[in-house]
This record gives C-alpha cells, structure tokens and sequence, in this order.
C-alpha cells in the first residue's frame, strides 16, 4: 500500500510528460536493465556522475549492442584519487555530455524496465540526485540487488551468514570472466553476467 501511494505520490510531481512512460505499469517481463555509475566519490550530497553505463538483457541474453555508456562533463577538475579509481582523466571528458543530456539519454534508454545492479542503492541515489532536480521526481522503476540475489543463494552453505560479498569475490566464486575493472560499461556487463547465473543458480557452493 505505502509503495502504491508513494509511486502516485512520485507520479503527481513529475515536471516533464516526455517521462511519463517511466510510470507504465505493464512492465516487460522478460527485460531488465543493469546498470553502473563511475563517481568522483561516495557522497550522494556532493559528489558527481563521470559515467554512466547500461545493458540491457532479454530474456537469458545480454544484449551488448545495444549499451549505453556516456561520460559526463565536470564543472570541476576530477580529483587525483578519483582518477586512481575508475582511471578517467580530465582530458578523457572533450567528448562528453552535459549531466542534464546523460540523465535524458539514460531515462529513455531504461524506460520502465527493472532496474538491476551491484549496491545498487548508491548508483540510484546518485541518478535520483539529478532526476529530482531536473523532473522532480525519484526513479519509480523495480529494483533488484545482486549482491541480495547472491547472498540468498549462499547463505544455505554459510549457515552463520559471514559471506564476502565484495564484487570480484562474486565474479571468481561464479566462475565469470573479468573485464577490465572501475569502467562503467564493464562492470555493467559484468552484473548483467552475475544476475543471469544467479537467476539459473539454485544453490552455490
């Protein structure tokens, strides 16, 4: 009931009627959208997107060509140890959109397709910080963790529940291949390859 009133709650205040379709309720049910974001840091209040990457995945297939990846322009410098994270210099940004075109180009991209990631709460807060100044709104799409989705399927071997949950721990203990890491696009393609396996996994070992 909370979640129905806060959806039309969201649904009231939207600003923008090019977005409407984000609150259709026939969602497809084959279709999910992983998705990650590069930062300058942790802090949703005052930090900022660099890059945002999408995949989408039908079905059990992760359609690759059909990816969203777009960086961002910064209104400040990128902090020397943010670069030593997800190793995108200042000079990698000429091309680059506007914060406002990456937000619109993501909306139309996920349109009202469920939303998947890994800590994906944080991902979210930082789109929300933009969608809710740009639109007024928070993004009304389903959402799925897939750091959750790995800690159900592994708790039964862990019965006193001490399980690593650090991404590349998932990515080895599924057997998955790497792709280079701290890249917005491959760590979404990477998740997409977690949340498949873990959707045809029962039980892990």
């Amino acid at each position: 009931m909370f979640e129905k009133l806060k959806r039309r709650w969201n649904r009231k205040h939207l600003n923008d009627e090019r977005f409407a379709f984000l609150f259709d309720e026939k969602v497809p049910s084959d279709e999910v959208v992983v998705f990650d974001c590069e930062t300058t840091g942790l802090d949703p209040q005052k930090d900022h997107i660099v890059s945002i990457g999408a995949v989408k995945i039908k079905g059990d297939k992760i359609l690759t060509d059909q990816a969203l990846h777009l960086y961002v322009q910064q209104k400040e410098g990128i902090a020397h140890e943010s670069i030593k994270i997800h190793q995108i210099r200042n000079c990698d940004l000429h091309s680059a959109v506007t914060i406002e075109e990456a937000i619109e180009s993501f909306l139309y991209f996920i349109q009202n397709r469920t939303l998947a990631g890994y800590y994906l709460e944080f991902d979210i807060a930082m789109i929300n910080k933009y969608t809710k100044k740009m639109f007024a709104i928070t993004l009304p799409n389903k959402q799925e963790e897939v750091s959750a989705l790995y800690y159900d399927k592994k708790i039964s071997t862990i019965p006193q529940g001490n399980i690593d949950l650090r991404f590349d721990t998932i990515v080895e203990n599924l057997a998955l291949p790497r792709l280079k890491a701290h890249d917005a696009l491959n760590d979404a393609v990477m998740t997409a390859m977690m949340y498949l396996k873990l959707k045809h996994t029962t039980k892990l070992k």
